[in-house]
């Protein structure tokens, strides 16, 4: 178990600790679910695991086409 305190700021953020990022392999534009379990009293930050979106490069993409893609990436998000 690891256990580091941290500050929460005016904007009611945390910066979730180094050591903590490392071992749930969270990097820059991550998703993360926060959960507040009742039965324990505790929050949890659970890494959203998803697929990587690619696009082919060499030709213009629409905007229906960037729509839908973020669409398919908040489907996945909230499974």
């Amino acid at each position: 178990m690891v256990e580091v305190l941290v500050k929460v700021t005016r904007n009611y953020q945390v910066t979730i600790p180094a050591s903590v990022r490392e071992r749930l392999g969270i990097r820059i534009g991550d998703l993360v679910r926060v959960i507040y379990d009742e039965s324990e009293g505790v929050v949890k930050i659970v890494p959203v695991k998803r697929s990587r979106i690619t696009i082919r490069l060499g030709r213009r993409i629409t905007v229906e086409e960037i729509e839908k893609s973020i669409e398919e990436v908040m489907d996945e998000s909230t499974r």
